[in-house]
């Protein structure tokens, strides 16, 4: 999960969910709870949570973010499925080129984990277009 610029989460859980709780359609206090809940190891309460804030709408960096960490987060918890999904509505958003590589390398690494070795391997070769460096770097098994 990413944290805002000064390295801290915009406020505790629970400050957080008085403001969900006044404001319920308040999609960026539903993302910044996400990510409390993700650093205190509650990844179901922040798939929840990411889950709204993209569904109330998010501007498109907030919104790029939470594709990637609810991604990252159903990888972890071997919904690979889910996790190629969202780092393809990432991939799909055009981000900037450090953005699209590290979707891509998490949507490989998705990929293989279903027994996908192609999907994974078209997946690498992309961005190793766009960072001729990744071509170093082999599958995993």
């Amino acid at each position: 999960m990413l944290k805002d610029a000064l390295g801290a989460w915009r406020g505790s859980e629970e400050e957080i969910s008085r403001i969900i709780d006044a404001e319920p359609q308040n999609a960026e206090a539903w993302s910044n709870r996400a990510g409390v809940r993700s650093a205190a190891g509650d990844l179901d309460g922040a798939l929840g949570d990411l889950t709204m804030a993209i569904k109330l709408g998010l501007r498109f960096r907030e919104r790029i973010i939470a594709y990637g960490n609810r991604g990252i987060i159903r990888s972890e918890t071997g919904d690979y499925e889910g996790a190629i999904a969202d780092f393809s509505a990432v991939i799909e958003a055009r981000p900037r080129r450090s953005i699209m590589k590290a979707a891509l390398m998490q949507r490989a690494l998705a990929k293989e984990k279903l027994g996908d070795r192609e999907g994974g391997a078209a997946d690498r070769r992309l961005a190793s277009i766009l960072s001729p460096d990744l071509n170093k770097q082999t599958t995993v098994k």
